[in-house]
C-alpha cells in the first residue's frame, strides 16, 4: 500500500527535509519513527525539499509498505516515537501512481517578518526582523511584479541542477497583522515549483524594491538575464514556512 502522510514540523534544528551524512533531518527521523512503530525499513518521498532551519506546515511524503496499519491511524502510531518538534497531522492512503513529488500541482510557502527596533524572543524563532517595513499597499504593488511566468534563474542559488529555471508563480499575497506590540508582515508565496533559496531571495528582492533600493527595471532585467548579483540578499531560513501542497489542481 502506498501510504501518505501530511507532516508539520519546527525545522530550526534540522539540516532540512533529506538525509544527510552528518547531520539529523526531518526524513531521518520520520523512517525511524516508522521502523521503532511498525517494525520496517521504507524510503519516504517529500513534495519537495526543505532547506536547513526551513519550516513546514503541510509538508506531505509517502512510502510504500505492506501493514496492517490503516492510513488514518498513522498519526497516531508515529507521533509517539517523533521528536516534539515534528508531528505527523493525517495519513491518507494513494494508488501506485500518485507520487508526493511528481504529483504536486501548486505549493504554497509563507515568509514572516516582523518590524521592531529591537528583538522580539517570542517570535524571532519563525521570523526574521527588520526595522523599516513599507506600508502593506507598497509592498502588494511590488509583490505583483514577481507573478507570472519567468525565468527565475537569477533567484537560485548556485549549484542546483535542475533542467530548467522557468516557473509561474500564482500569487504573491501579503497579510498584516500586530503580535507582541509588533507589526507582523506574511508574505505568501503559491506557485507550480520552486528553486532552491527561491522563496527567500524573492523575499530579499520584495524589500528592496519596497524600499527604492532596486527598481522595476533592474528586476526585468534579472529575469532576462539570470544575473543573481542584479537581486537582493536571499533571507534568513527560520522566516520562512511550506504552508501546502495541492494535488489534481490544473496548473
Amino acid at each position: 500500500m502506498r501510504y501518505v502522510l501530511k507532516i508539520a514540523y519546527d525545522g530550526t534544528h534540522f539540516a532540512g527535509w533529506q538525509r544527510q551524512k552528518n547531520a539529523v533531518s526531518v526524513q531521518e527521523v520520520l523512517e525511524e519513527a516508522v521502523k521503532a512503530a511498525l517494525g520496517v525499513e521504507v524510503k519516504t518521498t517529500a513534495s519537495g525539499r526543505t532547506d536547513a532551519g526551513v519550516h513546514a506546515a503541510g509538508q506531505v511524503c509517502h512510502f510504500d509498505a505492506e501493514l496492517s496499519v490503516p492510513p488514518e491511524k498513522m498519526p497516531d502510531c508515529l507521533n509517539r516515537y517523533l521528536p516534539d518538534s515534528v508531528r505527523v497531522l493525517d495519513g491518507f492512503g494513494a494508488d501506485e501512481s500518485f507520487d508526493s513529488n511528481r504529483s504536486a500541482k501548486r505549493k504554497t510557502y509563507c515568509y514572516t517578518l516582523y518590524e521592531s527596533a529591537r528583538e522580539m524572543p517570542l517570535l524571532e524563532r519563525f521570523a526574521v526582523r527588520v526595522e523599516t517595513l513599507a506600508c502593506k499597499e507598497k509592498l502588494k504593488a511590488v509583490a505583483s511584479l514577481m507573478e507570472g511566468e519567468h525565468d527565475f534563474k537569477a533567484f537560485c542559488a548556485s549549484g542546483s541542477s535542475v533542467i530548467t529555471t522557468v516557473r509561474t508563480v500564482y500569487e504573491v499575497r501579503i497579510e498584516e497583522g500586530e503580535r507582541y506590540g509588533c507589526r507582523v508582515v506574511k508574505i505568501f508565496v503559491t506557485g507550480n515549483g520552486f528553486l532552491y533559496n527561491m522563496v527567500r531571495t524573492m523575499v530579499g528582492e520584495l524589500l528592496d524594491l519596497s524600499q527604492e533600493k532596486r527598481t522595476k527595471e533592474s528586476l526585468l532585467a534579472a529575469f532576462e538575464t539570470g544575473r543573481r548579483e542584479l537581486l537582493g540578499k536571499t533571507m534568513p531560513a527560520k522566516g520562512l514556512t511550506l504552508m501546502q501542497v495541492v494535488y489534481g489542481v490544473d496548473g
